[in-house]
C-alpha cells in the first residue's frame, strides 16, 4: 500500500503540469512557469527531501563508487536528524539509491544528530568503517556537543555502530563542541590517518591521528592550522600524480566555497598556512566552484578523481536567493559531480565527466526563434553592439549546451541566459564578464525590464582570458541545477528555477562575437 501511494503522488503531480503545458502553445518563445520533476537523476535528489554534505568512497570489493550523504528531509525532526543514507554508481552518471545506512540515535544519545565523516575499507577484517560526527542535542557543561564515532559492516548493508568508541576534542586540548568531519586516509607510511575539524583555542584547526587498526588512534597534533578567522570543513586529503592536496569548504559565509591547497609532499602541504601564510595554489586562491557548489569531497577509481558536493536550494524557489554574505545559502540540495582536472603545474580546475556526457544521448533541435543585432553566415552568427542576442528554442528537463564563442578583441563581454521568453520581464545570466584584460570571471544577473541586475554572492573565480579569445561552452542541466564548464580551466554550479520548457539566448554586451557550433542534446 505505501509503494502504491508513492507511485501515485508522482503520477498526479505529472498530470497536473502536463494538463497545463497541453494547453501551452510550443510554437510561441513566451515564458512558461514550469517545475522540477520530484526525482532527479544525472544531479541526484531523492524523491522524498534532499542531500546534505557527500562522502564519496570507491568500493574495491564492489568495483563502484558509494556516495553516503547525509538525508535532509524538512522539516527533519526535532534533535535527531540527518541520518546517513548513501547512492552507488559506476560512472558519476547514474546512480542507485542504497536507502538508510547508518540512523540517528535517540535524542539523549550522542549522535542524535549525524554529521560528515568517511568510510574506509580494512582488508585485514574485511570489514567498511565510517566514521562519522555525532551531534549530541542540547549538550549540558559536562557533555560533548560533538564528538567522532564509528559504524562497521561487513556487506556494506548492514551496520552496526561501536558503543566504545567516542573520540572527544576535549580529552586532546581542542573544543568540546566543534570537532567533527572526520577524514580518514592511509598515508605513504601505511598508517591511516584521521583529520578532524576542531578549534584550538579560538584558532581553527585540522587536528591529525593514526591508527595501524582502524581501532586505537594516536594524536599526532595539528596537521594544519587554519588561517585568519577561517573554518576548513569536510576536510578531503589525497595523492594525484606527484602532489599531495587538501580539498575543504570553507564556512566563512564571505566565501562558503570550496576550496584547495597542493604540495609536493605532506609536509609541503602542511606548510601552506603555517603563521597564516597562505601559500595559494593557484591564480585564484584554490576556488574550484562558485557557492552554487559546497561541501566536496572525492573519490578516485584509479583512473579518474570525481569530486561531490551539493548544490544548495533556493528561498521560495526564488532565483536571486543565492545566501550573498553576510547570509548563506540554504543547507542541502542535489548531488552534483565534477572530474578534477590536474595541470602540469599541480594545479586544479573541474570539468565535465565523460559517462554525464554520454547520458545526453538524444540529438534536439534548436532554432533561433527571436534576434537582434545578430547575422547568420552558415551555422554561425555574428552579434555585434550593445543588446545583441539570438533566442534559441525551448529547452527540455535534461540539456547539454555546446557551442563556441569567439570574441572580437580583448574586452568583449558575453552571456548565456535561462527562463527567458520573448515576453519575460526578467530572466537569468550567465556573464562571462572581464575583469581586467587578462582575467574574466562568471557573474549572475538578474536582466530584463524587471531585473535587479547583478546578484552578489553566486559569482565564479578569476581565470585567464583564452589567448585566442576562443570560449568553449559546455552547459549541462537537470531540471533546475545548471553546471557550465568553460575551457577546462572554469567549473560554474548554479541553480535557476523555470529552465525547463522556456527558451535560452546567446548574448552580445558591446564589441561582436562569434557563435559558432551550437547543439543540444538531451536524454
Amino acid at each position: 500500500m505505501m509503494i502504491a501511494a508513492c507511485m501515485a503522488m508522482p503520477l498526479a503531480s505529472c498530470s497536473s503540469e502536463e494538463s497545463a503545458a497541453e494547453q501551452k502553445d510550443w510554437s510561441t518563445a513566451t515564458y512558461f512557469k514550469s517545475v522540477d520533476e520530484r526525482i532527479q537523476g544525472t544531479y541526484y535528489k531523492p524523491y522524498s527531501g534532499y542531500v546534505g554534505d557527500p562522502m564519496p568512497f570507491y568500493d574495491p570489493v564492489a568495483g563502484d563508487f558509494k556516495i553516503l550523504y547525509l538525508q535532509d528531509f524538512r522539516p527533519n525532526p526535532v534533535g535527531t536528524y540527518h541520518p546517513i543514507w548513501a547512492v552507488c554508481t559506476a560512472d558519476a552518471a547514474n546512480y542507485t539509491s542504497l536507502g538508510e545506512l547508518i540512523p540517528c540515535g535517540g535524542i539523549a544519545e550522542q549522535d542524535a544528530a549525524i554529521g560528515t565523516g568517511s568510510t574506509v575499507y580494512n582488508e585485514s577484517d574485511k570489514l567498511y568503517y565510517t566514521f562519522y560526527t555525532g551531534h549530541r542535542y542540547q549538550p549540558d557543561s559536562n557533555e560533548n556537543g560533538e564528538a567522532v564515532m564509528v559504524a562497521t559492516s561487513p556487506d556494506f548493508k548492514t551496520w552496526t555502530k561501536s558503543r566504545t568508541f567516542f573520540l572527544k576534542g576535549d580529552d586532546y586540548g581542542y573544543s568540546k563542541n566543534e570537532f567533527r568531519d572526520p577524514f580518514v586516509f592511509k598515508g605513504d607510511d601505511g598508517k591511516y590517518h584521521m583529520l578532524v575539524s576542531t578549534l584550538s583555542g579560538s584558532k581553527g584547526t585540522i587536528a591529525e591521528f593514526t591508527s595501524t587498526d582502524l581501532k586505537a588512534w594516536v594524536h599526532e597534533g595539528a596537521f594544519m592550522t587554519m588561517m585568519w578567522d577561517r573554518f576548513y570543513e569536510c576536510p578531503d586529503v589525497f595523492k594525484m600524480g606527484d602532489y599531495w592536496y587538501l580539498v575543504y569548504s570553507e564556512k566563512h559565509a564571505a566565501l562558503r566555497r570550496v576550496q584547495y591547497f597542493k604540495g609536493k609532499t605532506l609536509a609541503d602541504l602542511k606548510a601552506c598556512t603555517a603563521n597564516d601564510a597562505g601559500l595559494w595554489p593557484d591564480g585564484h586562491e584554490g576556488f574550484l566552484d562558485s557557492r552554487g557548489f559546497y561541501a566536496g569531497k572525492t573519490a578516485s577509481n584509479g583512473t579518474d578523481r570525481f569530486i561531490w558536493g551539493w548544490c544548495p536550494t533556493r528561498t521560495g524557489n526564488a532565483n536571486i536567493e543565492v545566501g550573498a554574505y553576510p547570509n548563506e545559502p540554504e543547507w542541502g540540495g542535489n548531488l552534483v559531480v565534477h572530474r578534477l582536472i590536474q595541470h602540469s603545474d599541480g594545479s586544479l580546475t573541474l570539468g565535465e565527466i565523460v559517462a554525464v556526457a554520454s547520458k545526453y544521448n538524444q540529438a534536439a533541435g534548436t532554432t533561433v526563434v527571436a534576434q537582434n543585432r545578430a547575422t547568420q553566415s552558415g551555422a554561425a552568427y555574428s552579434l555585434s553592439g550593445d543588446s545583441a542576442y539570438i533566442l534559441l528554442s525551448r529547452l527540455g528537463y535534461h540539456n547539454k549546451l555546446s557551442f563556441t564563442v569567439k570574441t572580437s578583441n580583448n574586452w568583449d563581454k558575453f552571456g548565456i541566459s535561462l527562463v527567458r521568453g520573448t515576453d519575460s520581464r526578467k530572466y537569468y545570466t550567465m556573464v562571462v564578464n572581464p575583469e581586467s584584460e587578462n582575467t574574466r570571471k562568471v557573474n549572475f544577473e538578474e536582466e530584463g525590464a524587471e531585473g535587479i541586475g547583478f546578484v552578489s554572492g553566486i559569482d565564479g573565480y578569476a581565470f585567464a582570458r583564452p589567448a585566442d579569445n576562443t570560449y568553449h561552452i559546455t552547459i549541462y542541466t537537470d531540471n533546475s541545477v545548471c553546471v557550465m564548464y568553460i575551457n577546462d580551466v572554469c567549473s560554474y554550479t548554479n541553480r535557476i528555477y523555470g529552465i525547463q520548457k522556456n527558451c535560452w539566448s546567446i548574448n552580445n554586451y558591446g564589441g561582436s562575437i562569434e557563435v559558432s557550433d551550437i547543439k543540444l542534446m538531451q536524454y
